[in-house]
């Protein structure tokens, strides 16, 4: 896979309290598949994990949203974690970066409570998804078919429940971003 995938670049969106696992573990697969991968936060400081039960360590970021374009990027990848999601969900520029890819057609991949971003930027609609069971409810308020499975993907969105879930996430991420653009995907 490594091939199809070098000179590839996604982006993580995340503030402080992502689910440490959430961000790292997609972060690496990616880069063991020559993806190049940035950390984009609200204000290009580095962010504070939440580690399952703790804080974790601090992440460096290497964008500032105010700096980068869904035309920058591959794919996108929105980990989870309580406050992480609940911030981005009311950040205007981070709804806006989200719908853009979207709009391109190009792959998002959510788990955990990141689908709260989707709904915010509204683009949930019509779509078969997966997340926190916490989740679900409000997912299926805003029109989505919510399933409880490991990993579910329509049309280049890949979402996921937890970080037991991190492998198979992980590897729809993967072929998402090797089949590149969906046509059938909408904002």
């Amino acid at each position: 896979m490594t091939q199809a995938l070098n000179g590839k670049r996604v982006a993580i969106l995340a503030a402080a309290g992502f689910e440490e696992s959430e961000l790292s573990v997609p972060r690496a697969a990616l880069q063991k598949e020559g993806v190049e991968v940035h950390i984009v936060t609200p204000d290009g400081k580095g962010i504070r994990a939440w580690a399952e039960t703790e804080w974790g360590d601090t992440y460096q970021a290497d964008k500032a949203l105010a700096d980068v374009n869904e035309s920058d990027y591959h794919a996108l990848v929105l980990p989870g974690g309580l406050f992480n999601p609940d911030e981005l969900r009311t950040n205007d520029d981070a709804l806006s970066f989200v719908k853009a890819f979207f709009q391109a057609g190009k792959p998002v991949a959510a788990i955990c409570h990141a689908p709260w971003i989707l709904i915010n930027a509204g683009v949930v609609e019509g779509r078969r998804m997966t997340s926190v069971p916490s989740v679900a409810q409000d997912l299926l308020n805003a029109g989505a078919e919510w399933v409880d499975e490991p990993v579910v993907v329509d049309s280049g969105l890949v979402t996921s429940r937890t970080p037991k879930d991190l492998d198979a996430f992980n590897a729809k991420l993967l072929e998402e971003l090797q089949e590149g653009r969906h046509a059938g995907q909408h904002a």
